[in-house]
């Protein structure tokens, strides 16, 4: 009811309107808001002298009786108030409309639902806990936060700064930012996050707030930690924090408070033996370090230690040093793998109930008795690719929902026809249904290590729009024409089309093919029951077509790399599991020739149908947009490249590029792997937007090099790419007239679906990232790294700490901290033979080593990009999530097995192709260079003109030679 909710926002603020507000527009809930304000019979106008409160509260009261009889009296109305008043003055006044408390409510109507009836105790025993609490104590622990129109005053002003804020999860307790958000004060002119040290200067924020910062003076400005710890939940600050201070501030008010459900672990029974059996109050610890403990109200607390629970933080008051909730429900025992997961899956507020009754009514059918075929009316509308063209898909061994297929053809002319064929899941999915609905909500299919959590029905996602082979599905496609000697591109359609993959390749098959070893045509289950002849000729037809595309995708990349595209470095790890479903191996991804191929061809489809969508909806079209990175975020790489007599050069994307291709070592290929892996730490993330929102000169993708990029080829797992689907087909349609482009969204809705869209992205980051992490811990936890050889392993230091080094172990692509100093004060020793033992000393850190110095006087050095022996153990937590241990054993490289050593050089680099490839096309771009110079010395000859090409570039030589520096001396 429209006064319910304008009552809401009256006396609980914004942001609880907003989500009241949320939760009335979410189609999931089946509601209707109803403006009685606005209706003739239920509008009741306010009194001379009435409160706002009374006022609403009539109106909502009035509104309700005027439903009931609007229905003839056919069902009874039920308003639900804590307000006591009212429900004396109305709860019997009109049969069929009760005015009853909530307690009441869910005794009358929901007797039985335990849950609810707990979840109501437990936050109503809080509340009166709270009051009594802020009678009795009148000390405060925080600074009150200044009222919010005084904030948005000091915004406007300068006085404050906005930002959001996000906690070191390695120091809890003493370190946060504020990341500036939106316009900041001009005089300030800061270029870096604002340090906010300590919880006092926090001021009951909580990670992911927004709030507003006041600086601190310049003479009380903090520099960052710089030593390694282990998550410890105190305020002392083991070691020493850098000697340079950044901007430092406290928080003195939020903005927005950004609380989400969180779970935590209740204290073991020694740590409650003081709070006695049964105690009501009992402070819980989150699973996330960033999140502080929770003091909740219940007498359930012997009985959940050992689980993991979900609680809600309901306030934070200035006399408290804790934040006040309540229990919500419990998830599963702590070690338990489904427990675990389901706990990543609530920290990063993700929601995967089943597909409901009406989303799977939607569903077409494909069984063995009624199998699905394309419709006659659809074949006449597409454009039939069965017969004419050779495609197929590559993906990983044992992917179901196959977005993708590819084709090449040489055409008539002699010039190739390049296709790009994605399956056209928005025949399925219309605008607006309950399944377009739910794919809105979730936004991405969720990816664990272990299992995959889908965004569109399985009938869809792994049947009727996967793309799979030897079966009829629709498509859209894209197809190029390219020159037959220079791959230039002549032109480009795009249509909806019907086609049948002739292969479904995984990509070590493909690689396989490519390397000329026809051996692997026996994994390829579309050739294993044809006669030799028609087996040798079909493969003959497919390596063909696999070498062909490779090329183009060559030229792709080389055209790219010439323009500044960035070859990055990320670690990749794929969790082998047996057929008990028990952890076998860790493996990390290695890349193939042939997924660089997949993926040029994808990121050519992206752009041109960014281009295409852009030129039709120039203020409705949804693309990705990669901003340059803050060159402070730069800041590491090139101190460890110096390390290494390199120099990084940060000021493009091109010039970022080159260097990082000069900053080879011979003799040790995995200095390059590191600082292209700290290259891609420092880049900012990669966003959709809508282009109404932002100038043209901001679409600019810097890690692709492309001027305008979005996401089309992955309509199975993303939403985004349905979006873009639509937009596709409204631009392609429009001189059919067709209402396609009735159903687009607006510049604003699409403003808050991006941002929609972006947030579950990065829950799926996050939480593929927490699962791997958890099956990494799982994988060693049951191991003795004392005596399993498989907890051995060789590291490389990529980062000097005051107290340790941070590791990478590429064998298990795992990044971790390794201590050189530990709690005793000792530190490590190394021995003649590489061995090593803790011992009395102290440590000395520089930027590119560090060294450590017994008081016996021995002395061990450690340098950057320095190979050492590792030990991998597990560190357990009750209350958090396991973590990785590393401990060096040895300051020399482990020993690698000959079979290690084969599969490392099996396989030429991708880097080694693309360079070889940018090489011969800058060699004919010179080439044409000097055809055009050579025609300019012509025509200088002969009409006395200018040597330059052209006006604009005389006139920049008369610019470069004015800001020559022609000092004496020089």
């Amino acid at each position: 009811m429209q006064t319910a909710c304008q009552a809401v926002q009256h006396q609980k603020g914004r942001r609880q309107y907003n989500r009241l507000r949320n939760l009335v527009r979410d189609a999931h809930h089946d509601c209707v808001l109803f403006c009685n304000e606005f209706q003739q019979y239920s509008y009741l106008p306010r009194e001379r002298g009435e409160s706002m409160e009374k006022w609403q509260t009539r109106s909502i009261y009035n509104a309700a009786v005027w439903y009931y009889h609007h229905f003839s009296g056919q069902m009874p109305i039920v308003v639900v108030t804590e307000n006591e008043e009212s429900i004396k003055e109305f709860g019997n006044e009109t049969e069929g409309v009760f005015v009853i408390s909530f307690k009441n409510y869910l005794d009358s109507f929901w007797p039985d639902l335990k849950a609810a009836h707990d979840l109501y105790d437990s936050i109503l025993q809080s509340r009166c806990e709270r009051e009594s609490e802020s009678q009795e104590n009148h000390g405060k622990e925080y600074a009150e936060h200044v009222p919010m129109e005084i904030l948005e005053a000091g915004i406007k002003s300068g006085r404050y700064i906005q930002g959001i804020l996000n906690v070191n999860k390695h120091r809890a307790q003493i370190e946060a930012f504020v990341r500036l958000q939106g316009a900041i004060n001009k005089e300030a002119a800061l270029q870096s996050d604002i340090l906010i040290h300590g919880m006092k200067a926090r001021n009951r924020a909580i990670h992911g707030d927004v709030v507003a910062v006041e600086l601190l003076p310049q003479h009380e400005w903090k520099g960052r930690t710089a030593a390694l710890c282990e998550n410890e939940m105190d305020d002392k600050t083991p070691g020493e924090t850098s000697s340079d201070p950044m901007p430092t501030g406290r928080i003195v008010g939020i903005i927005q408070k950004n609380w989400r459900d969180y779970v935590v672990t209740f204290p073991s029974k020694e740590e409650n033996q003081s709070q006695g059996k049964n105690a009501q109050k009992i402070i819980v610890t989150p699973w996330d370090y960033r999140i502080p403990r929770i003091r909740i109200s219940t007498q359930q607390a012997e009985a959940l230690q050992g689980y993991r629970v979900i609680v809600r933080i309901d306030s934070w008051e200035s006399t408290s040093l804790y934040p006040n909730g309540h229990f919500v429900r419990v998830l599963g025992r702590i070690g338990d793998l489904d427990g675990e997961i389901a706990t990543i899956l609530v920290e990063n507020s993700i929601s995967v109930a089943p597909f409901s009754e009406a989303q799977m009514c939607e569903m077409p059918v494909n069984t063995p008795e009624n199998p699905w075929k394309a419709k006659p009316e659809e074949e006449l509308e597409r454009v039939d690719l069965r017969d004419t063209h050779f495609l197929f898909s590559i993906d990983p061994k044992g992917c179901e929902d196959v977005d993708d297929a590819l084709s090449i053809r040489t055409l008539a002319s002699g010039n190739l026809e390049l296709g790009v064929h994605i399956a056209d899941v928005t025949h399925f999915v219309t605008v607006n249904s309950y399944t377009d609905i739910e794919a809105r909500a979730r936004a991405t299919t969720y990816y664990l290590a272990d299992r995959r959590y889908d965004m569109l029905p399985s009938i869809l996602s792994a049947d009727l729009c996967s793309l799979l082979g030897g079966v009829d599905r629709y498509a859209v496609s894209v197809l190029w024409e390219l020159d037959k000697h220079s791959y230039e591109i002549q032109s480009v359609c795009y249509s909806r089309s019907i086609i049948r993959s002739a292969y479904k390749l995984f990509y070590e098959a493909a690689q396989g093919l490519l390397d000329g070893d026809l051996s692997v045509a026996d994994d390829i289950p579309e050739l294993k029951e044809l006669d030799e002849k028609t087996r040798s000729r079909k493969l003959d037809e497919l390596v063909w077509a696999i070498g062909k595309l490779t090329d183009v995708a060559h030229y792709l990349r080389a055209k790219r790399d010439s323009c500044g595209a960035l070859e990055l470095e990320g670690v990749e790890v794929r969790v082998h599991l047996d057929e008990k479903k028990n952890i076998d191996d860790l493996i990390p991804r290695q890349p193939l020739e042939v997924h660089e191929t997949v993926a040029e061809c994808m990121i050519l489809a992206n752009h041109w149908v960014a281009k295409k969508i852009w030129e039709n909806f120039p203020h409705q079209a949804l693309l990705r947009q990669h901003p340059p990175p803050r060159q402070e975020f730069f800041s590491e790489l090139r101190a460890c490249a110096t390390a290494k007599g390199f120099s990084i050069d940060t000021r493009s994307n091109k010039a970022l590029a080159d260097s990082l291709d000069r900053a080879e070592d011979p003799s040790d290929p995995m200095v390059n792997k590191l600082l292209r892996s700290m290259a891609t730490q420092a880049m900012s993330n990669a966003l959709y937007f809508p282009t109404g929102s932002c100038p043209e000169e901001e679409f600019y993708h810097y890690g692709l090099a492309l001027d305008k990029y979005t996401h089309f080829t992955s309509p199975i797992r993303r939403y985004a790419d349905i979006v873009v689907h639509r937009l596709l087909m409204a631009a392609t349609s429009k001189e059919a007239k067709t209402n396609a482009k009735d159903h687009l969204f607006s510049n604003k809705d699409l403003e808050e679906l991006c941002r929609h869209i972006n947030n579950r992205n990065r829950a799926a980051q996050h939480a593929q990232k927490q699962s791997t992490e958890l099956f990494q811990c799982m994988y060693f936890k049951d191991k003795d790294p004392e005596a399993d050889e498989r907890c051995i392993a060789d590291g490389v230091l990529y980062s000097i700490r005051t107290n340790g080094v941070l590791v990478f172990v590429p064998r298990y692509g795992i990044k971790g901290a390794a201590y050189m100093k530990n709690k005793e004060g000792l530190v490590l020793s190394c021995h003649a033979d590489g061995s090593c033992e803790w011992k009395p000393g102290s440590l000395q850190r520089f930027q590119d080593r560090v060294t450590s110095i017994t008081t016996t006087g021995e002395r061990a050095t450690l340098n950057l990009f320095d190979h050492v022996t590792v030990r991998v153990s597990v560190q357990s937590s009750r209350c958090h999530p396991d973590t990785i241990r590393l401990e060096i054993i040895n300051d020399k490289p482990h020993k690698t097995s000959d079979a290690e050593l084969a599969e490392k050089n099996s396989h030429v680099t991708k880097t080694d192709l693309v360079k070889e490839v940018t090489k011969s096309v800058e060699e004919a771009q010179l080439a044409q260079d000097e055809i055009r110079v050579k025609v300019i010395e012509k025509e200088y000859q002969e009409y006395c003109q200018t040597k330059g090409a052209s006006l604009y570039q005389l006139l920049e030589e008369i610019r470069d030679l004015a800001l020559l520096d022609v000092s004496p001396g020089n």
